[in-house]
């Protein structure tokens, strides 16, 4: 199975990026760490097993990225406002960089975000703010409101890094639109501590008229064992 290793020096956040792939062909599956986590975390968890099939067959290629929240949302010397824009320059090095150098490699047209935990968080924020990028979000057992890592701090700014108050602020018709041709994929433990902020979101993006997938598993679920099933689950067909 091709693996390959790349690096570069990132404009948007001035400094040095990396990033694993996984495969050689098929949808383009953007990979966010877990909380403060790094790009070789899915590897060292071997997170590409249960999708191998998918991967040896070209069905799906990985780009396991870098995160950046130590710098960004867990950073605690800086405003709320800093530990946005860092995010949102983040996502910005993600949609100018990364996006464009999966497509050097594989025209495949349809892209897939996923995550779990606060890789979920990653993948929904930014797919929220950027629609036309991607096909497909898989969400599992996220968190979608940055107000923990604020202290409670919320405004317009913020928001565009916070998906429930993205959403509830959210009234452009175009770009609404845009995210109703994106499939919303929700996946939470019903016992995990998380649950009700899922609920909410899941609220959230009804009220506009945005249908997703919100599938509920039995148990806590918030842990590697889970994604390993739920990966599998969602990354392939229909949610349904």
């Amino acid at each position: 199975m091709n693996r390959e290793y790349h690096k570069w020096h990132s404009p948007n956040l001035n400094r040095d990026m990396e990033l694993i792939v996984w495969g050689h062909a098929g949808a383009r599956v953007i990979v966010f760490p877990t909380s403060q986590g790094r790009f070789f975390d899915w590897e060292n968890r071997k997170m590409y097993e249960p999708v191998r099939e998918h991967l040896e067959n070209g069905w799906v290629q990985m780009y396991c990225v870098d995160g950046v929240d130590p710098e960004s949302w867990f950073n605690g010397g800086v405003s709320s406002g800093d530990k946005a824009h860092r995010h949102l320059q983040y996502q910005d090095y993600i949609i100018q960089e990364v996006m464009p150098f999966t497509k050097s490699k594989n025209d495949n047209n349809f892209a897939i975000a996923t995550g779990a935990s606060f890789g979920a968080y990653h993948s929904l924020s930014i797919a929220l703010r950027f629609p036309e990028h991607f096909n497909r979000v898989i969400g599992m057992s996220g968190v979608y409101d940055v107000r923990e890592w604020t202290g409670g701090y919320m405004d317009d700014y913020v928001a565009q890094g916070s998906p429930c108050e993205y959403m509830a602020r959210e009234s452009n018709h175009d770009h609404l639109q845009k995210i109703r041709n994106v499939e919303l994929i929700v996946a939470i433990g019903k016992d995990d501590p998380l649950f009700g902020n899922n609920q909410w979101f899941s609220q959230m993006l009804w009220e506009k008229g945005i249908w997703h997938a919100f599938r509920i598993w039995d148990g806590n679920c918030h842990d590697w064992p889970y994604w390993e099933r739920m990966l599998p689950t969602y990354i392939g067909g229909d949610p349904g």
